[in-house]
């Protein structure tokens, strides 16, 4: 088991979001919301791309080109236009830091 180190805890917010690369190239999103710290993949998968400039909202990512929601739980397409889930990743915090499960 990889794992990925985001930044110190205190670094990430309420309601914030930071991208990390994985060894292949591909890209989590590591977020605070609720409390939580939760992880998905960097893909909305309505258009195939980013969620930079995009936000979360109760809970919910919010793709920043057409307006789809995701579960940051989950993972689950809440609407239109993204019907397919995204995946979601195990996130832990050891001595102060947030790391991703790769």
């Amino acid at each position: 088991m990889q794992w990925i180190q985001v930044c110190k805890e205190e670094e990430l917010a309420e309601g914030q979001f930071k991208i990390v690369e994985k060894d292949d190239g591909d890209e989590l999103l590591v977020a605070r919301a609720e409390g939580e710290l939760l992880a998905v993949v960097n893909e909305c998968s309505h258009d195939r791309r980013g969620f930079d400039g995009g936000c979360i909202e109760a809970g919910l990512l919010v793709c920043p080109r057409h307006g789809a929601r995701f579960c940051l739980r989950t993972g689950k397409a809440l609407t239109p236009p993204a019907y397919v889930d995204i995946d979601t990743f195990v996130v832990k915090v050891e001595q102060g830091m947030i790391l991703v499960e790769a």
